[in-house]
């Protein structure tokens, strides 16, 4: 193998941890941080929006976004997210990997921006507006998926590359707490500077008007740290990988990694157009050759990123509503509209810090000692166990004095969803592929994943509904209760945890020796 690969690949995969390995870390993770931070922010504004735009005077309870409305402002952004994930997963394959990453930005910090300043003289124009926003953020937060992932998996060296992707998929946790601590602060000085009767004691003035500055605030706050990176990514040199494989530029690949590497490299051109000139490395992404190689590995990565987004976004998203349904939260009338914010998002801020965070670090520590495949089998059952445990028994659960017994196990499924597929899913597309189909490939099981997202936004929104019509929420119709639901969910993690057996073990391995890229009809992938 050493032979056949290229001098400014083989000195990748053998460097020894260093300041560059940290910094594309950090450039690429703060890209990731952002994206769990819009991406989840709209969960802890979502019933202040109802109050605010759909109150009904006379009502006994606050106003509530209508099932529409609702699917719409928690689901456009997944959509956006699945089109900028197929987009700019394939241009990534097509123009670099560079010239792609700061697009994606630039669209993330305008979006988060102009999602704040959604207006209208309507609700419905407010939230025409705001969907309109959240569906571009949505793309280019899609497009940073396959961008970061790829990049970090070509920047690392064989021995920590699962480290290195993780802690960037990591930030992700950072994010979703950084969202929940936003909202806590935000709402906290805003329920000092203006309070309000609640809701039972005084309906009209429980939302004061400045309530409406509140979420505009937290959902802007996303643009923050995207905006902080944009000239660090400019700078990034491409991956020698995209440059020598894709691009055949032997000698640019060599004379950008001698930088970053700090060591003398030679440029093999001869080498390049060699390996360029072999059938096997020559096959396109619809033909019989990738299909015969990577046909059962994608459809590994496809099925598993689904099946885990359908469970992991239903559980984000609605977190929410599940607490409300166990009473961890007070009753909606019994809070005015800032406090009810303060109180969802403390809620979901302790869950990430006490599993979502250490769930995803435990992956960068174990990964590249356990390998991707344990972890993932690993993952995907303690999900199906917790989550039958949390389902089956589920009226027990709802018993006042059993609350703290049901946070810790749905807090267990968190932690075992980042200490297992969540994480997994991310980081084997980046690696198991050819070069010129990277990209593309991880686009395609990334988009997968928010296909799955989708389905579990919408689904859970009207599938947790009562089965009575008369304890369903306005407007919606009947479904199969909260406990059937989370019944369906553990279902979907045993079926994750079955498809995981189509997924390759890629630890300890350079990416040309997973792709077969210097072997050309030598190997055959399936064997990985």
């Amino acid at each position: 193998m050493a032979g056949d690969q290229l001098q400014v690949l083989n000195a990748l995969d053998v460097a020894k941890t260093q300041w560059y390995h940290f910094t594309a870390i950090v450039i690429a993770g703060m890209g990731f941080f952002t994206d769990a931070y819009d991406l989840f922010c709209i969960s802890l504004v979502t019933k202040l929006l109802g109050r605010i735009y759909y109150h009904v005077d006379g009502a006994p309870k606050p106003g509530t976004l209508p099932p529409n409305v609702s699917a719409a402002v928690n689901g456009v952004a997944l959509c956006g997210t699945l089109a900028g994930q197929l987009f700019f997963g394939w241009l990534g394959d097509k123009m670099g990997r560079k010239k792609v990453y700061g697009m994606t930005l630039m669209i993330m910090v305008i979006c988060s921006v102009a999602s704040g300043l959604s207006c209208g003289r309507t609700p419905k124009s407010v939230m025409a507006t705001l969907c309109f926003f959240r569906f571009w953020l949505g793309f280019g937060i899609g497009g940073d998926y396959p961008l970061s992932a790829t990049i970090m998996s070509e920047y690392a060296n064989k021995k920590t590359r699962g480290a290195f992707i993780a802690a960037v998929f990591a930030m992700q946790g950072f994010g979703i707490l950084a969202g929940g601590l936003v909202a806590i602060i935000t709402a906290a000085a805003f329920k000092s500077a203006f309070p309000a009767p609640t809701y039972h004691d005084n309906p009209s003035l429980s939302t004061a008007p400045q309530a409406d500055f509140l979420w505009r605030i937290v959902l802007m706050f996303g643009a923050l740290p995207a905006a902080l990176t944009y000239y660090s990514r400019m700078k990034m040199p491409e991956t020698a990988r995209y440059t020598a494989l894709v691009a055949k530029n032997a000698k640019r690949a060599a004379s950008d990694m001698s930088k970053v590497l700090q060591v003398e490299i030679e440029a093999e051109q001869e080498k390049i157009e060699k390996l360029a000139k072999d059938p096997g490395n020559e096959f396109g992404l619809f033909s019989k050759e990738f299909l015969r190689r990577h046909g059962l590995h994608l459809l590994g990565t496809t099925s598993t990123w689904f099946l885990l987004d359908i469970a992991f976004y239903s559980q984000n998203l609605f977190q929410k509503d599940i607490f409300s349904a166990i009473g961890w939260i007070p009753p909606a009338p019994t809070m005015n509209a800032i406090e009810e914010v303060y109180r969802i998002s403390r809620a979901q801020t302790l869950i990430a810090l006490c599993s979502t965070v250490p769930g995803y670090w435990f992956t960068v520590a174990l990964i590249d000692k356990m390998g991707r495949f344990a972890i993932q089998l690993i993952g995907f059952f303690f999900m199906t166990v917790f989550m039958f445990l949390i389902a089956i028994p589920y009226n027990h659960w709802t018993q006042k004095e059993n609350r703290i017994g049901f946070v810790s196990m749905y807090s267990l499924t968190f932690f075992f969803a980042n200490f297992g597929p969540n994480a997994t899913t991310f980081i084997v597309p980046a690696e198991i592929f050819p070069a010129r189909l990277r990209s593309t490939c991880h686009g395609l099981s990334a988009a997968a994943g928010k296909a799955g997202a989708i389905i579990g936004a919408f689904g859970f929104l009207y599938g947790a509904q009562s089965p009575d019509p008369k304890k369903t929420e306005a407007g919606y119709p009947p479904g199969i209760g909260v406990k059937n639901s989370l019944i369906v969910l553990g279902c979907i993690n045993f079926l994750g945890m079955l498809c995981t057996l189509l997924v390759p073990e890629s630890k300890g391995k350079s990416l040309e020796e997973l792709s077969k890229e210097n072997h050309g009809e030598e190997g055959d992938s399936r064997e990985i």
